[in-house]
């Protein structure tokens, strides 16, 4: 799309711009999302989750309308800034079943989220410019044909049209909950425990401590970790789709976007399968702190495995980037979904989505610099002469498509 929109001079410095689009949604939502939260605390979750929904019907359908670089980067900054969805969706995902099951609501949240960001972009992959692929369908001169990339996001629009209307039967959470209620008004003292198969970290909040999230250290450090983990993730996401899609002598793949679509809806299956048996399973075992510990250690190992993947030939390159891909999105949502259960934890239902937010506003805030910055890197590395010292020689050269993946991917 950004090349399309023309803004881009050469082909080096579409990531670069790319990078600005996916950071103006992150902006918004950065600006925002803590206020949402609040709101959803003081007058409940279902006005804050449908206003949400249908920011993205009205923007994701412009967005597929943008015939311009700046209402492109408009659109997407007014659906962050209007969609604030994502703290009370948590808070209620809480709200709305027992103790013992708070582990796989919250997996069903994750898991619908990482769905999200891997069916969107198969959508795209396969109905973007629909009438250059399937032209007997879509001639040239229709709507398609002036808006190319209208049609996935119409999908996008319509789907959340259907889930807009079924939130006419969604009941609202908020203050349902007596044995909540009681433990506000019985005690100015709450001891959060956070239980886990080898340790238990007690941290009393105090009323002070209690009105201000701020002070709240077992939601502060579960947040700064759900923080670094998105950082990371975005970069790996927007780096993903374009060194797929390289050319072979700049250290790709050479993929089309049908092939990453691909890899990305049987990643997406993959997620579901694993979120829905294997992640309650495995917290139950190890507890939400252990089980971050350790996807953390083999999402780092697995990053040193894209670079030679590169060197492999076709479909040995495909099997190996199912795998890889896989891996990494679960390892991901393994620890996004421990967060998830320490900050709700953490507060009590009055502070859920405010709390909610605030994680979700300072995970935009590093999120909105990471598809600029991944973009920014990216588009340097496909030129490479001025920051790569043995340019030009022998073994730069010999060596160019593992080492420029190496630097891609942050290892090098």
């Amino acid at each position: 799309m950004t090349t399309d929109l023309h803004i881009a001079k050469t082909v080096e410095d579409i990531g670069f711009y790319a990078g600005f689009v996916g950071a103006s949604y992150m902006l918004g939502r950065t600006l925002t999302s803590t206020a949402w939260g609040m709101v959803a605390d003081r007058i409940g979750r279902k006005p804050v989750i449908v206003l949400g929904i249908f920011s993205v019907i009205l923007f994701s359908a412009l967005f597929g309308l943008s015939v311009h670089y700046w209402m492109a980067i408009s659109t997407r900054f007014l659906l962050g800034s209007l969609n604030g969805i994502i703290g009370p969706i948590r808070a209620y995902a809480i709200e709305v079943c027992r103790p013992e099951h708070h582990a796989i609501a919250l997996s069903l949240v994750s898991t619908a989220w990482a769905i999200g960001l891997i069916v969107g972009p198969t959508i795209g992959g396969y109905l973007a410019q629909p009438t250059e692929k399937y032209p007997k369908l879509f001639p040239v001169d229709s709507l398609f044909g002036r808006f190319p990339y209208f049609l996935p996001c119409l999908c996008i629009s319509v789907f959340s049209f259907l889930v807009l209307i079924s939130c006419i039967w969604l009941p609202e959470t908020l203050h349902n909950h007596n044995t909540d209620k009681k433990e506000d008004q019985a005690s100015e003292s709450l001891t959060v425990i956070f239980s886990n198969s080898e340790e238990i970290v007690e941290h009393n909040i105090t009323s002070t401590t209690k009105n201000n999230v701020l002070k709240n250290w077992p939601l502060m450090s579960s947040i700064i970790l759900f923080c670094i983990v998105s950082f990371d993730d975005m970069a790996y996401s927007e780096i993903f789709s374009l060194w797929a899609e390289s050319d072979r002598k700049y250290g790709g793949l050479s993929f089309s976007s049908e092939d990453v679509g691909q890899v990305l809806a049987i990643t997406g299956v993959s997620i579901l399968v694993y979120q829905t048996f294997i992640f309650p399973r495995i917290n139950r075992v190890l507890g939400p702190i252990n089980t971050s510990r350790v996807a953390i250690s083999l999402s780092v190992v697995l990053l040193f495995t894209y670079a030679p993947i590169t060197h492999l030939s076709r479909p040995w390159s495909s099997i190996a980037v199912n795998i890889a891909s896989i891996l990494k999105n679960n390892f991901l949502i393994t620890i996004v979904t421990s967060s998830f259960i320490l900050q709700n934890n953490s507060v009590t239902q009055g502070q859920r989505a405010t709390a909610n937010g605030l994680g979700t506003t300072l995970m935009s805030f590093c999120k909105t610099f990471a598809p600029a910055g991944a973009g920014i890197v990216f588009s340097d590395i496909s030129t490479a002469a001025h920051i790569i010292p043995f340019q030009g020689s022998n073994f730069w050269e010999k060596h160019k498509p593992y080492l420029s993946s190496l630097i891609r991917f942050k290892l090098f």
